[in-house]
């Protein structure tokens, strides 16, 4: 697990933030000044010194040798996405400001309350684990795969907007991969040098949402005791990533249109107007005409996102990429569980195509986890697949023939979609693709069965140690192998899934330091 960097002349704030830490599991190392934090990093190993260094870093403003500000400055330039937390006296907050300005993660005023200090360090670590998982995404596979036609096309359009950073609006069902469309627009834009910034506009409460957003300002409501950068910010002089656009709160989007207009926007609480540099991307499963006709999303609103219309295609319109993808995802399963790739026979491919898969891309990617835990040899053969595989049938959904319009402004770049295909309302039905199928606990109950009417005395312990090493080792696929994560989307506490690793023998030797994140 990568440190947090503590960076004080003081030697007790250093010993009281080593101990706070340690006792939530989190590692430390201090230092006593800036030179000693910037020789450390020039120690890092060559390659890629963002996977070696600082998970966080914290640091005083005024030290001898050295400001905080500079630090923040000379950090940010090796390593952009580090979050730093900058610690000021209450006689330095105009220089708290200048840190925001320079792009600190927060600030934390002395002296400070203990916990109040360690739940802050607690969220910067929560941002760098994002960040990291995003990064680790975007670096593990390539860009896209497809080969059918219907992909062709959205390759063809994403090459033609390369060169400018007009707004897009993407459309597709759930699960078709919208996101990794909007970040292939972003690396091939003239914006591409500045950050990439997501937010799921339907995943964030709307009491929240217009701080995320656009930020707010100290006292702006009731638990806003410092200044913060809302995604705007973040995104200045890159792209910012709107998905699920159409159930942004009504409201919201007036605030949205007027950004989208004048390039300027306040922050909750705030008198003063911030500009905005920002390319914005647009992404929706639902029928935004519709929406506005039912008088849910601003028309105003509608047309200024709609200047460039790129649709996805949904997986069954191009089953002939459900191999490619397949064997994909197994490569990538494998490699992030430790274990040997398993090999699909063609029969089974051919299942899998047949496979009318109502979560798209992201169902294909669990179903391939599933099998990468579950299938019980090495090559997966047709009666591996899960329950929901083999006991549907194919798809008949018909398709709205569709074709590439010449890109102008206001143009829709349209990729065949299904007119009556009934879009996911959210990724989580399909993450337990296998898990949720309809057959899972008569499998169960086949093999409780065989074991109480053989001479085994444990069926209880066995069929329990199969469940619960089933679901951990599929949370530690999906999380990267991070144990806190896996964790969390488990609902149960890290020190419960580090004691079922051991009991249940899953501290394989190939995870390394990634099961201890």
């Amino acid at each position: 697990m990568k440190p947090i960097w503590i960076v004080d002349d003081d030697p007790s704030i250093r010993f009281v933030l080593e101990k706070a830490l340690a006792r939530e599991n989190l590692d430390t190392r201090s230092f006593s000044n800036p030179r000693e934090v910037l020789a450390a990093l020039a120690d890092l190993p060559e390659g890629d010194p963002a996977h070696q260094g600082p998970r966080v870093l914290v640091s005083d403003i005024r030290m001898p040798g050295g400001s905080g500000l500079q630090l923040l400055e000379q950090v940010h330039a090796q390593q952009p996405e580090l979050p730093v937390i900058i610690m000021t006296a209450y006689s330095d907050l105009d220089s708290a400001v200048s840190a925001f300005q320079r792009g600190a993660f927060e600030y934390l005023p002395k002296p400070f309350d203990l916990p109040k200090a360690v739940e802050l360090i607690r969220r910067a670590v929560e941002e760098s684990e994002r960040e990291q998982v995003a990064e680790e995404r975007q670096t593990a596979m390539p860009e896209m795969l497809g080969q059918a036609p219907a992909m062709q096309d959205v390759f063809r359009a994403i090459g033609r907007l390369s060169q400018s950073a007009v707004t897009v609006l993407i459309t597709g069902e759930s699960g078709s991969g919208k996101e990794l469309v909007a970040r292939a627009l972003h690396k091939h834009s003239p914006v591409a040098n500045g950050p990439f910034v997501a937010i799921n506009t339907a995943a964030i409460p709307k009491d929240l949402l217009e701080s995320e957003l656009f930020g707010h300002e100290r006292g702006a409501f009731t638990g806003a005791q410092t200044q913060r950068r809302g995604r705007f910010e973040q995104a200045e002089g890159g792209t910012l990533f709107l998905d699920e656009i159409g159930d942004m709160p009504f409201d919201l989007q007036t605030r949205l249109l007027r950004v989208l207009s004048d390039g300027q926007f306040y922050r909750v609480g705030g008198h003063t107007a911030v500009k905005s540099n920002v390319r914005v991307i647009a992404a929706t499963h639902q029928n935004l005409e519709q929406r506005v006709k039912d008088g849910v999303f601003r028309e105003d609103l509608f047309h200024r996102l709609n200047v460039i219309r790129l649709r996805l295609p949904s997986l069954r319109e191009r089953s002939e990429d459900v191999p490619m993808l397949a064997k994909h995802f197994l490569q990538r399963s494998a490699k992030q569980l430790g274990v040997e790739p398993k090999r699909i026979s063609e029969a089974a491919l051919q299942r899998l195509a047949q496979f009318g898969f109502p979560g798209n891309v992201r169902q294909l990617e669990n179903i391939c986890h599933w099998l990468t835990v579950m299938a019980p040899a090495q090559q997966i053969s047709v009666q591996d697949l899960p329950p929901e595989v083999l006991g549907a049938s194919a798809s008949t959904a018909p398709v709205e023939p569709a074709g590439l319009v010449p890109l102008q402004i206001g143009t829709v770049v349209e990729v065949p979609v299904a007119s009556t295909a009934q879009p996911q309302a959210s990724g989580v039905a399909t993450a337990a693709a296998g898990y949720a199928g309809p057959g899972w606990e008569s499998l169960l109950e086949a093999d409780a069965r065989k074991l109480l009417q053989g001479d085994c005395k444990e069926v209880w312990d066995v069929l329990s140690k199969r469940f619960e090493s089933s679901l951990i080792t599929t949370a530690l696929g999906l999380t990267h192998g991070k144990r806190m994560e896996a964790a969390q989307r488990l609902g149960i506490g890290r020190n419960t899934i580090t004691r079922k690793i051991q009991e249940l023998g899953l501290d394989g030797p190939e995870r390394g330091a990634a099961d201890e994140s």
